[in-house]
């Protein structure tokens, strides 16, 4: 009885207004938002006619968490679905380890040449050089990847799916903004709650959203926006592994007679063109491929890391202390601001978290960069830190002269092949 009490105040009138042509508008209370209270679904036999009045309430079991920001997404037939990726530990395990040979591939190979730009630019003259440009490494590591993709961004999906137009799709499912025909019709029936919340935030977003609406320039310059970051992405794509492969190709300079500048670009151009034609095969087949050899790859990184750090300087976990960075600008004035493009490197390919979240899910994103990825790419920095302390002009080969073993001599030229 108490129940049937407690769901009769629930009712609420849902008005439609504009009945001139405008657009339509139904306000709402603020328990679809809340977090902590079960969400409402709304049932009745004119939802979707024109003309209804009121509508009934009923209390709803509370649905699993999505990772969408929509609070009335719940109408939508499969809408917090997240294409069924509600999978087994072992089998998000197995996604998680997939990514790796597709999603971080970039993001692995920019030891290969992080320091190495970024002491092209400044010489290390003292520790704080070397302190500074590691200590920002760690915190652009440790902010954009880490605090922005894995704690943020993944959970601003459209329904499991991620990129540029995602994104463009989930404003359009909260907003009439899009000039593209890329809406449904359970879109339109969402697009028209208007939140009766108090809260100063949702006011402003309420705002932003009607200023959407009304100016068709604004709509248009969102559109361009999100062109010009899908074109960037491409770019990047592009770019990117060119970079990766010469990198990875120049290190048979030195240690195969005769083979120089000429032959890096060919060798690289080859594997390239290998590597593109490989795409066609399908995401699936090309995470099973190379999943075990980045696998590889990152957990060499890290027992490098490990070995240097120790062997070298482990003094050089100093750079976790954000002052050094202060100190770094401070001692290079300039310089270290042309310097910060190379920092910039270590992060090349991070996007591909979000970009490539249709193939793979948010979890297994999440576990491979959080317990594989960043630990990793963490200790590799940390030993060819600790080596440039010992040996600060081995800056322009650092990567290779860092690797220990039979084939690195301190003051030579090691040979290290990379298998991809």
């Amino acid at each position: 009885m108490e129940e049937e009490d407690g769901i009769e105040r629930s009712e609420r009138l849902v008005v439609r207004s504009g009945s001139g042509g405008g657009s339509d508008s139904r306000w709402v209370d603020g328990s679809e938002v809340d977090s902590e209270s079960p969400p409402w679904s709304m049932l009745s036999e004119n939802v979707g006619r024109e003309g209804y009045g009121s509508l009934r309430r009923r209390l709803a079991k509370k649905p699993k968490r999505v990772d969408s920001f929509d609070v009335e997404a719940m109408e939508i037939a499969g809408g917090g679905s997240d294409h069924s990726k509600d999978a087994s530990v072992w089998s998000t395990l197995a996604l998680a380890f997939q990514t790796l040979g597709v999603v971080y591939g970039d993001m692995g190979t920019s030891p290969l040449y992080v320091f190495a730009d970024v002491f092209s630019r400044v010489k290390v003259e003292s520790d704080v050089d070397v302190l500074g440009a590691l200590s920002i490494v760690i915190y652009t590591i440790a902010l954009i990847p880490l605090a922005k993709y894995v704690f943020v961004v993944l959970k601003a999906n459209d329904n499991g799916e991620g990129g540029t137009f995602a994104l463009y799709s989930l404003i359009c499912r909260y907003a009439k903004v899009n000039l593209l025909p890329n809406r449904q019709p359970a879109d339109e029936h969402i697009s028209s709650f208007r939140l009766k919340l108090p809260t100063p935030e949702l006011k402003r977003a309420l705002r932003i959203k009607e200023t959407l609406e009304r100016r068709s320039f604004l709509k248009t310059l969102l559109l361009l926006f999100v062109l010009m970051g899908t074109s960037m992405v491409i770019g990047d794509g592009i770019l990117t592994p060119a970079i990766s492969v010469m990198s990875a190709v120049s290190g048979l300079q030195g240690e195969v007679p005769g083979f120089g500048t000429t032959a890096v670009v060919v060798v690289s151009i080859i594997i390239l063109v290998v590597l593109f034609n490989i795409q066609r095969f399908g995401t699936g087949k090309v995470g099973v491929m190379f999943s075990p050899i980045l696998a590889l790859w990152f957990f060499s990184l890290g027992s490098i890391g490990i070995y240097n750090l120790v062997k070298y300087d482990i003094t050089v976990l100093k750079a976790f202390n954000p002052a050094y960075i202060y100190f770094f600008f401070k001692k290079n004035d300039k310089e270290a601001w042309l310097a910060l493009g190379g920092c910039v490197l270590c992060i090349t390919g991070a996007e591909a978290m979000f970009a490539d979240l249709g193939h793979f899910s948010v979890r297994a994103i999440q576990i491979a960069f959080s317990f594989v990825v960043f630990p990793c790419l963490l200790l590799a920095y940390l030993g060819q830190a600790a080596y440039l302390m010992k040996y600060p002009d081995s800056a322009s080969r650092i990567f290779y002269n860092s690797v220990p073993g039979d084939c690195c001599q301190h003051h030579g030229y090691p040979f290290f092949s990379i298998p991809f």
